[in-house]
């Protein structure tokens, strides 16, 4: 097959091993293969070698500090020479052609920046979604009529996400390690960065499944303190508008404190507010920052 760009697609994980090893068998099957494939766990253990060896496309593993933003920038790193970065959660599912769908919308669309694609069903919003019926979904779609629409949109969403390389190299722009660890909104801040160099828009052509694998996540009181301290910080940063900020953290403590008394199994939403209530007296001491969660437990 005649290849128009060179595709790199980037995993960042930690503490999935087994859920990784699916995704990359089913990343396996793309009808156009990545020219490139960067895994960066947090730790060597976190990835089966041999899922690496039978993946039928050139790979690399790179290490270095912990944390969603500084591994998504050591996988940036290792992949200079690509034309486009995807960036792809550990679970997360992407349809047969999503790859082809990335070569032909770059192609295609040079003003076109960056571009995230639209999810069959999102794990997250609910207790998670099997490697079983995540294959079921997207079986199931195999048929379904798509478009080539393409709108433009806020920012995008880091579990499936890509971006033309240049834009990125030329104007020096990373992930912002000062959110740490899982990094709470670091995708829309990144492509808030990106999108004045470029469209960031979502592609009905890009489909997936993001699992919402439980495992490997932050604790519900530092999640809970990054869903005010990172909005507050990008506020401050200049990148995210208050209007957005605002509608993420009210709406974050809202759903934290009324379920707090009915909480779902999955979501530790005491640990979430009590998250959000620390934050909150940071922003009213005036000393609130993201990298606190590292002193909370």
């Amino acid at each position: 097959m005649s290849r128009k760009l060179e595709i790199a697609v980037g995993i960042a994980t930690s503490g999935r091993r087994e859920i990784l090893t699916r995704t990359l068998e089913y990343l396996a099957r793309q009808t156009r293969l990545p020219d490139l494939l960067v895994i960066c766990p947090a730790q060597p253990e976190d990835v089966d070698p041999s899922s690496l060896a039978r993946f039928p496309s050139r790979t690399s593993t790179v290490t270095g500090a912990r944390g969603l933003p500084a591994q998504r920038n050591m996988i940036l790193s290792a992949s200079g020479g690509a034309d486009v970065i995807v960036y792809f959660d550990d679970d997360f599912f992407a349809e047969s052609t999503y790859l082809e769908a990335v070569e032909c919308i770059f192609d295609c669309h040079p003003e076109i920046a960056g571009v995230t694609g639209h999810l069959l069903a999102d794990g997250i919003q609910g207790p998670g979604i099997t490697v079983e019926e995540a294959q079921a979904i997207l079986q199931a779609d195999e048929n379904s009529t798509r478009s080539d629409k393409i709108i433009d949109c806020y920012g995008t969403y880091g579990c499936n996400m890509c971006f033309r390389l240049k834009a990125i190299l030329e104007n020096e722009i990373r992930f912002d390690e000062n959110l740490p660890l899982y990094g709470w909104q670091e995708d829309i801040d990144f492509s808030l960065r990106v999108a004045p160099f470029g469209r960031v828009v979502k592609a009905d052509a890009l489909r997936g499944v993001h699992l919402g694998t439980k495992s490997g996540r932050t604790s519900g009181i530092r999640f809970g303190y990054s869903q005010i301290a990172n909005p507050v910080y990008l506020i401050r940063k200049g990148t995210m508008s208050r209007k957005h900020a605002g509608k993420l953290m009210w709406r974050n403590l809202a759903a934290n404190l009324v379920r707090s008394f009915h909480p779902e199994p999955w979501i530790d939403r005491k640990g979430r507010l009590k998250g959000n209530m620390l934050a909150l007296l940071d922003v009213a001491r005036g000393d609130v920052s993201p990298h606190r969660i590292l002193q909370l437990d």
